[in-house]
């Protein structure tokens, strides 16, 4: 796999308003995706992802599929074009991963998404769960405080997003989310609340990720064309029955994307390609492997493909 290319899907988060709509407009079979997207999750996507409504387009219930149809359009384009001896995505974007890998046809993929995205979407009624981000604190500094948090609080609380070494993403009951925010300044750190509907990739998800079990296990998992690094351990996967396993426990485990980077480095990935939205996989790369040195950095590649005229321009 010496200077081989991995493909990276993002997830939430990385949504903006009137994406894929140059891209749907000019070919008919992507936008042909996006009304069974809309089919399928009973949602006007297009209105509001294309029209940039910033409340419906949070909402994960419309985000979860518009997102994974943007990144599938883009792959769909440059498919045969490149060929990628591995692919990994961001919590959601794993699935347009598994879809890129042939191990789940797009109809199922669209399904299990948009049941997905309503899941998490009423997971938490009450309003109980939430999410941070923490900057510039090493995982020591960031698990002693969330174990601290957790203890005083008597709430549930987990690192859910291993981003890089400088970002993690903690997620829990609201109580314990505030007290290890608090705990951050003191360390020299940031914390920053994300806006979302509930504290996902952690124990509040249970009832959600057992609601989805039966739509995963339905479906028809096959081997893929190249392997698929799963968020649950960050290690590439070649079989569809390992990849199901690793899905099925994705939505209360935590996203390890520094160890997905790291293991796609030392299977010999040179060159990451990003299709979504905008960038932000692509920025992590790099500070993912800050155990190398900088001129090994240097030569590294990371593109992004996220439009026509990337598209058109791509050459590797």
């Amino acid at each position: 796999m010496k200077n081989a290319i991995a493909l990276l899907f993002p997830g939430q988060g990385s949504q903006e308003a009137g994406m894929g709509r140059e891209l749907a407009e000019a070919d008919s079979a992507a936008m042909q995706l996006w009304k069974r997207a809309e089919s399928v999750s009973g949602l006007p996507l297009r209105e509001i992802f294309w029209e940039g409504d910033e409340a419906a387009m949070s909402d994960t219930r419309a985000l979860q599929p518009a997102l994974t149809v943007v990144n599938l359009n883009l792959w769909r384009a440059l498919a045969g074009r490149v060929h990628p001896v591995a692919a990994a995505g961001h919590s959601l974007g794993e699935f347009a991963a598994l879809a890129a890998a042939g191990v789940l046809d797009e109809e199922s993929v669209l399904q299990i998404v948009s049941l997905r995205g309503r899941l998490m979407a009423e997971a938490d009624p009450d309003g109980r769960g939430g999410m941070a981000a923490i900057l510039k604190l090493t995982l020591e500094q960031v698990e002693g405080l969330v174990r601290e948090a957790a203890e005083e609080s008597d709430r549930p609380l987990i690192i859910a997003n291993y981003n890089t070494p400088g970002q993690y993403v903690i997620s829990g009951d609201k109580e314990a989310v505030a007290l290890a925010c608090g705990k951050v300044r003191p360390l020299k750190g940031r914390a920053v609340e994300l806006k979302v509907s509930g504290a996902f990739h952690s124990p509040l998800m249970e009832k959600a990720n057992r609601e989805l079990e039966p739509l995963l296990r339905k479906a028809v998992w096959r081997r893929p064309r190249f392997a698929v690094y799963a968020n649950l351990h960050g290690r590439g996967l070649t079989d569809g029955e390992s990849l199901k396993e690793s899905l099925l426990l994705q939505m209360v485990s935590s996203v390890r994307w520094i160890e997905t980077i790291r293991q796609q480095y030392a299977d010999g990935v040179r060159c990451w390609l990003e299709l979504g939205p905008k960038a932000v996989l692509g920025k992590m790369v790099g500070q993912c492997l800050d155990q190398l040195d900088e001129a090994v950095r240097a030569e590294l590649r990371v593109m992004l493909v996220n439009s026509c005229e990337s598209l058109e321009n791509f050459n590797i």
